[in-house]
């Protein structure tokens, strides 16, 4: 059961993305955050220093690849379990034989289990044993969030790296290699035009298999020796959308899904939402974009706004698509219906511009630290007023520069709960006036 005992990466008859796992480290595409130079990961599996861990990430990001590469490196003893194919039984005998292997041969077993979350943490709990007292190094990997899918104990004695999923750039060299590869589709002497290739990359979703399952397809279609937009859209099984993640058209559907949403048109929003998600953009562009403008353009008028996106960032990490499209409708109905205030992007707007028309105004004596004895025989903190000292913790103590004084920066709007934050600061004033 050593890993890759019946490889098929230089099986003809694999499957493309089969064929094409890299054989070395440097040839690995994506994950520059953990693959790196210098970057720990590429250290550990270098010098054969690995020790437990979880490889968690989206599918088609290279976790079962990073297996391979760290079964060509390592010294110790490899295995390779798949938890959808194997069995409990399977996972003690594996351990059993691991314990022999360490006992009596004094060689470490090296035990990378695809797909742990297949497992529930009650069978996880198998391997806990076995990582405690040194007889495997294991290694899971999985689509799973490991918080809620891998056992606490196990957890707490693993490293988690995080795959993320390909970059559109990182897509799009793993394709032109394949054009061009022994290992790939060199024999087939076909090209790909810039309009596909934008396309396959971008709808792969970050999935290598997904490209090169679909790149495969289009090359056993036969036929022309170049590789187009309709027919690589016909291998993706999917219509080719006007949509260009780094081009025009994707910068005038954003524009109209936030005019859309500032002028408070559900209808509008939600359609350029479905546009862009179902030309395969990138879910959290398309949160980011709206946690902007919950403050841009809701601010204060509904201060729920901004929790409600966060919370929807939250739930596409970890609903994940397709179902988090309907948080995305949620959160995006309820910020083109909720009322609309730019006062706070006004308000630092123009505070931003004085600051560097006037400069590093000094801060007044009454509200500087006063930590030494020095500093208060200069008076710093001296005349400071305790705002609980005062009737509904409010005084009429100056909090700008001297220069600025009576400045205001931020003018509430009457929409909304602005509106009642704008009666309750004109109430803050007339009781300063009063104290």
């Amino acid at each position: 059961m050593d890993l890759f005992e019946h490889s098929t990466a230089n099986d003809c008859l694999a499957p493309l993305a089969e064929r094409m796992r890299p054989k070395r480290l440097d040839d690995f595409v994506g994950q520059e955050q953990l693959l790196g130079p210098g970057k720990l990961l590429r250290q550990l599996i270098e010098t054969d220093q690995l020790t437990s861990a979880i490889f968690w990430g989206p599918p088609g990001t290279g976790k079962t690849t990073l297996g391979h590469l760290i079964a060509r490196r390592t010294a110790s003893r490899f295995v390779f379990f798949s938890a959808v194919m194997g069995s409990l039984k399977e996972v003690r005998e594996v351990l059993a034989e691991a314990r022999k292997q360490r006992v009596y041969h004094r060689r470490k077993t090296l035990l990378f289990v695809d797909e742990i979350h297949r497992f529930n943490k009650a069978q996880q709990d198998a391997f806990l044993p076995a990582v405690e007292t040194g007889d495997i190094i294991l290694i899971g990997a999985t689509t799973e969030n490991p918080s809620f899918e891998i056992n606490s104990a196990l957890l707490s004695r693993s490293r988690v790296f995080v795959l993320e999923a390909l970059p559109v750039d990182a897509v799009k060299v793993l394709i032109n290699r394949t054009l061009t590869s022994s290992d790939g589709l060199a024999d087939n002497h076909l090209e790909i035009t810039a309009e596909a290739l934008d396309f396959l990359a971008e709808k792969a979703g970050g999935d290598a298999r997904v490209a090169l399952g679909a790149l495969e397809n289009a090359a056993l279609s036969g036929g022309s020796k170049v590789i187009d937009l309709p027919g690589i859209a016909e291998a993706l099984q999917t219509r080719a959308l006007s949509y260009d993640k780094g081009g025009e058209e994707h910068y005038n559907i954003i524009s109209a899904f936030i005019k859309s949403l500032r002028g408070s048109d559900p209808d509008g929003a939600i359609y350029w939402l479905a546009r862009m998600l179902d030309a395969g953009e990138d879910p959290l562009f398309i949160v980011r974009r709206m946690v902007v403008f919950a403050s841009e353009d809701i601010g204060n008028a509904d201060p729920r706004a901004l929790q409600l996106v966060m919370a929807t960032q939250q739930a596409v990490h970890f609903v994940g698509m397709p179902e988090a499209r309907i948080c995305l409708a949620q959160a995006v109905t309820y910020l083109a219906s909720a009322p609309k205030s730019n006062a706070s992007y006004v308000a630092i707007g123009k505070t931003l511009t004085e600051v560097r028309k006037s400069g590093a105004l000094p801060v007044p004596k009454h509200l500087r630290n006063a930590p030494t004895s020095l500093l208060k025989a200069l008076d710093y903190g001296k005349n400071y007023q305790y705002a609980h000292d005062f009737a509904a913790a409010v005084s009429d103590q100056q909090h700008l520069p001297d220069a600025l004084k009576g400045e205001r920066y931020y003018q509430p709007t009457d929409r909304g709960y602005e509106k009642l934050i704008g009666e309750r600061l004109e109430y803050l004033r007339q009781l300063r006036q009063s104290n």
